[in-house]
């Protein structure tokens, strides 16, 4: 029949030991209306064998009489025990498993469906963290086998986690993955103890684990037993070659009460920062959370909401929810009133003006970002914004001299020198006079 001779094909064309484990399992049972049903020890392994093989099988299939070459997978329902198949055991239908095939124990907390690379927003601040998250599922040795990230709360540390999760299960269901916060492993472990089964809970981690997700680490503090078991588990995983990625609040360098072996163990491979994200960053954000809330705002309320948020990204997505409801009581109608009204009961109180937000704001406008500006380049393009950034500085924040200076890296007669500078320039070019007018209009809605 088309199986048996499409099954042929690919065992002269796949290593041996691929087809006894991914092809030879595969069993015929039905072929009806131009489709070809295999069946497969699980779903797992059916995934698996889609992603790898999929194309390759509907070929062969195809080839050997089966005109569309369409190919329909299910799992095993056959009440005969067999290599792969399914066996009942006082009445419960229990899968078996392929010889060879590790268990997929994996276990996670529940993961937030939009916490995914490709909601992740990406900037300046945060491109390092989420490149290297996505070397870890793709398993480039560049990053090291640990990865050490460290941010406040509300900047990406858990979209991240929850991504590489998304990422992992869905590109290899079959991997081993364990998911869970540092508070959680330790009240793991004290169960162990309490009910004689740390044979088990080390044999989770060390013998059944392909990639560990540990969150917020920090709140390890002081807790030396949590600390020499977790140390034990990463130290077996680095050796087996396996994936580990770490969360916390802070550098590994400030973390108080963690035994200097286990810190050393955590930074084995690259460690990470994500910062407050910068105005640009933020201005997309609101872009895409109010069209989450289904707002509509125009480009001046985006500012001036991305411009006065400037923490915490969760705050963003509260701030957006009043506003929708505030609005709903308001007929609708949204204005910079209402946004304020907002903005102080969401961040306490609205944020005065500063040589930073003045520098994001130039940054953006300009297409030259805050690092570029604070860098030791001359160049007219970095060096022209840099003392526009200085002068509307000065001109609109209570900020001293060496403030400022402090925010693009230079001293106070420079900022001084600046200012001198684009004053002239603004008498004797029009162009410049207009620029500044524009810009202190936008300054002056942040």
């Amino acid at each position: 029949m088309v199986w048996d001779k499409a099954k042929e094909c690919l065992r002269n064309n796949l290593p041996k030991n691929i087809f006894d484990l991914w092809i030879e399992p595969l069993e015929c049972v039905r072929l009806r209306d131009e489709e070809l049903y295999l069946s497969s020890p699980d779903r797992f392994f059916s995934a698996y064998v889609k992603r790898n093989f999929l194309q390759l099988i509907e070929k062969n299939v195809h080839d050997n009489g089966l005109e569309s070459g369409k190919v329909i997978f299910c799992e095993d329902t056959r009440e005969t025990p067999s290599a792969g198949g399914s066996v009942k055991t006082n009445g419960t239908r229990v899968q078996m498993r392929l010889p060879n095939v590790p268990v997929n124990n994996s276990q996670f907390r529940s993961l937030h469906p939009r916490y995914t690379f490709d909601e992740f927003m990406v900037g300046e601040s945060n491109i390092l963290a989420q490149s290297a998250c996505k070397s870890m599922v793709t398993k480039d040795d560049s990053v090291g086998p640990c990865l050490y990230i460290n941010s406040s709360t509300g900047l990406g540390k858990s979209h991240l986690t929850h991504a590489v999760a998304h990422q992992v299960l869905a590109s290899s269901p079959m991997t081993r993955l364990h998911y869970v916060t540092a508070k959680q492993f330790a009240a793991e472990m004290v169960r162990g103890i309490k009910t004689n089964t740390m044979d088990n809970f080390k044999s989770k981690y060390l013998e059944h684990c392909d990639i560990l997700l540990v969150e917020d680490v920090h709140s390890l503090t002081g807790k030396k037993k949590t600390q020499e078991e977790l140390n034990e588990v990463l130290d077996s995983l680095i050796k087996s070659g396996k994936r580990i990625v770490i969360t916390s609040n802070s550098a590994p360098r400030d973390l108080v009460g963690i035994d200097s072996e286990f810190r050393s163990r955590m930074t084995s491979g690259l460690v990470t920062s994500i910062q407050a994200p910068d105005v640009a960053t933020r201005i997309r954000i609101v872009e895409k959370k109010a069209a989450q809330q289904q707002l509509c705002l125009d480009e001046t309320l985006v500012r001036y909401l991305a411009n006065n948020i400037r923490g915490d990204v969760r705050q963003i997505e509260s701030a957006l929810i009043a506003i929708r409801a505030k609005a709903g009581l308001a007929g609708g109608h949204i204005d910079l009133d209402l946004l304020r009204e907002v903005i102080a009961s969401v961040v306490g109180v609205e944020q005065l003006l500063s040589a930073e937000m003045i520098c994001d704001l130039v940054s953006s406008q300009f297409n030259v970002s805050v690092r570029e500006m604070q860098s030791r380049s001359r160049k007219r393009a970095v060096s022209f914004p840099r003392q526009i950034a200085m002068y509307l500085a000065r001109k609109y924040t209570d900020d001293s001299l060496a403030d400022i200076g402090k925010a693009l890296h230079r001293d106070h007669s420079t900022v001084l020198h600046a200012i001198k500078v684009v004053s002239s320039r603004a008498v004797k070019d029009g162009s410049v006079s207009a620029q500044l007018d524009l810009l202190s209009n936008k300054v002056k809605q942040l």
